[in-house]
């Protein structure tokens, strides 16, 4: 992913310009949805191979139902799409109903590539922060920023963050990373770490060993 958070205009160069940029980067509403009902289905233990265009419509209906936090994260992924058409006011509805399905606040530069599954709701991701495919986000998790910096966590591929775990500032969590539960991470995670504790510490990884994060 191409970050934007370190774009002059994240400072207040071209306010416009760059939010308009940023919701260019959103991925296609049809594409996000499939994937993310597709990784939702897989860790609910359900077929998660749709048979065809219809078969997809029907089973995300279904998670929609079953799952408050699917339909939050659907509601999400509309707002996005409906703020990258330049349409008012809906998105901010929208944004409403998914803190009020699932509590799931999601604020609108964040970055959510398609194929992201949020567990049970109750997440607050905010700020100038990118979410990778493959991402599984466990409940009362906050991903968002320091006091005076709008810049927020990059996620890697198929990373975990642990119920109640928090992530602060601009900080990077490598591909395949696991963030224990409650964990506090104000510093970068290595790909393939696991990290515990607060501050947070590796404590386990490929090269094995441990360290306390920056």
């Amino acid at each position: 992913m191409t970050i934007l958070r370190d774009s002059p205009a994240a400072g207040g160069g071209d306010p416009g310009g760059f939010r308009a940029a940023l919701r260019a980067r959103h991925p296609p509403l049809w594409t996000a949805l499939l994937e993310d009902a597709r990784l939702c289905a897989r860790y609910r233990g359900e077929r998660h191979q749709f048979r065809s265009g219809i078969d997809a419509v029907l089973q995300m209906l279904r998670l929609a139902v079953v799952s408050d936090a699917f339909l939050a994260q659907a509601l999400y992924r509309a707002k996005a799409r409906l703020q990258a058409l330049g349409i008012p006011l809906l998105p901010r509805i929208l944004h409403r109903l998914a803190m009020v399905t699932a509590q799931v606040a999601i604020g609108d530069p964040v970055l959510v590539e398609p194929g992201v599954y949020i567990a049970h709701g109750q997440v607050v991701i905010d700020g100038l922060s990118e979410i990778a495919s493959g991402v599984v986000i466990f409940p009362f998790v906050t991903i968002g920023l320091r006091a005076g910096d709008i810049r927020g966590p990059k996620v890697g591929e198929q990373a975990s963050i642990g119920t109640g775990a928090k992530l602060i500032g601009p900080i990077t969590v490598g591909a395949r990373a696991r963030v224990g539960a409650n964990a506090v991470v104000v510093g970068d995670v290595p790909p393939d770490a696991t990290v515990v504790g607060s501050p947070a510490r590796v404590v386990a990884s490929r090269s094995g060993g441990s360290s306390v994060l920056a």
